[in-house]
């Protein structure tokens, strides 16, 4: 006996008809309800939503040609698109049965049906429901998930020119389909940018993905964008949707994109140049549909002159350009970003509002940020946790915590942490913020020292 968890509507004219499905029905699943007026169709989903609708084509009014069915049917559809009806009649044809699928109909039953007939053929409806509802469910958590991750980012606060011209070029290049390619230091807000793109474009209903290429090793990186079939490798024990798969229809956004080898350069250039993958142990291109919108924390005059980027693949991703300026060169966005974080993190942590003072201020502006935004939310934040005074002072935000008056800053004994935290912050800020530079000086890769970046959250 099936499961019974199955809500079931039953539409007929015919009472017999009627009686004799819900005496059937009844035994396999939860709910059965009858109704003998099509016009109540209506009324009854606007109620309620039923896993299967058993609908009959044939009423008083029209006997034998199925038109009213089929009128029914499209009006239930109105109502619920992914409704599964599945149409009965006594006077079905191989037209008719291939006309109700092209409308939408599930599945056609024939009166007088035979008991194991009509319960399979419901039991498969049920299945098809539930996968639909299963599917929507999906979409429904992927749409609240991505609104979650989008009001962690929804404001870029500034009112800098600097900023007013990221504002203007943001909402022109959004309008379109043209690859971005935004440039700026760590922790300046590129994904803000990315996703403020996103949201004001036609695809905002669709997904909006990120990826950190810089993590990814040169052997995760095919499996990761483009996919694998199993057995594609060694570790490779069932099918993976590959990144560009996965945001088809919406926009990938490859953050750090000037850390890829040439070799991979060279397999994203195919990507993006035939608009199709082919995932890793496969043979058959799948075409995808994206927005590309691409970071990275050097200028693109680096990466030509340095050689390390293809220019043929530089041109595709930049169609616009975007320069997020570093926070020293905006330093008129200072309190408002001091007073967003203030209130941000008073909220999140049940703190009481807080103001900083002028000399306080006088403070931050001064400072140079080599963290950007991020080192200023983080000290924030920190500063929220700490503090219980409603007026934060210069003593309460010592800025020799994080910044790059490093000189000043004395090594916390022989914790070898903090001293190679001290390390990277005095040679970044040494080369203004470019980590090429820096990194070379620090005698370690891009790659080693983004990821201590990360670490230390500078």
């Amino acid at each position: 006996m099936a499961n019974k968890t199955g809500k079931l509507l039953i539409i007929d004219d015919d009472e017999d008809v009627l009686y004799s499905a819900r005496l059937l029905l009844k035994q396999h699943y939860s709910i059965v309800r009858t109704e003998k007026d099509p016009k109540q169709i209506s009324s009854i989903l606007r109620d309620e939503r039923y896993d299967v609708i058993l609908l009959d084509m044939n009423f008083s009014g029209d006997a034998t040609s199925g038109t009213e069915g089929f009128d029914w049917l499209g009006k239930i559809l109105q109502i619920d698109r992914s409704a599964v009806v599945v149409l009965i009649t006594a006077y079905g044809n191989i037209e008719m049965a291939v006309k109700a699928i092209k409308e939408g109909a599930t599945d056609f039953v024939l009166k007088p049906w035979q008991n194991e007939k009509l319960l399979a053929t419901i039991s498969s409806a049920m299945k098809l429901s539930e996968s639909k509802q299963e599917i929507e469910n999906l979409l429904s958590k992927q749409k609240q998930l991505t609104s979650d991750l989008d009001s962690q980012f929804q404001e870029i606060v500034g009112s800098s020119e600097e900023m007013q011209m990221v504002f203007g070029t943001i909402s022109k290049v959004a309008a379109t389909d043209a690859n971005v390619l935004i440039v700026g230091e760590n922790g300046t807000g590129k994904e803000l940018v990315a996703r403020a793109i996103h949201r004001k474009s036609r695809r905002n209903g669709n997904i909006f993905l990120s990826v950190d290429v810089g993590s990814l090793s040169e052997s995760l990186f095919e499996s990761e964008l483009f996919g694998h079939v199993k057995g594609a490798f060694t570790d490779a024990k069932d099918d993976k949707v590959g990144r560009f798969e996965t945001a088809s229809g919406g926009t990938l956004f490859l953050d750090e994109i000037g850390n890829l080898t040439k070799n991979l350069q060279m397999k994203l250039l195919t990507v993006l140049q035939n608009r199709q993958v082919t995932r890793l142990g496969a043979n058959i291109p799948k075409p995808i549909d994206i927005r590309l919108i691409c970071a990275t924390n050097l200028p693109a005059e680096d990466l030509r002159s340095e050689n390390r980027f293809r220019q043929d693949l530089l041109y595709r991703i930049n169609t616009v350009e975007i320069q997020i300026p570093p926070l020293r060169k905006r330093t008129d966005d200072i309190p408002l970003l001091a007073d967003h974080f203030l209130h941000m993190y008073s909220q999140k942590y049940g703190k009481p509002a807080r103001r900083i003072d002028d000399e306080a201020m006088q403070n931050l502006r001064r400072y140079q940020w080599p963290g950007n935004v991020r080192e200023l939310q983080h000290l924030i934040e920190r500063i929220v946790i700490l503090n219980d005074s409603d007026t934060l002072t210069a003593k309460d935000i010592s800025l020799s915590q994080g910044g790059n008056q490093v000189e000043a800053i004395p090594f916390n004994g022989y914790q070898l942490e903090e001293a190679e935290k001290l390390l990277i912050i005095k040679a970044v800020s040494k080369h203004d913020g470019n980590l090429t530079r820096a990194a070379k000086e620090l005698g370690i890769t891009r790659a080693a020292l983004y990821r201590r970046l990360e670490k230390y959250g500078l």
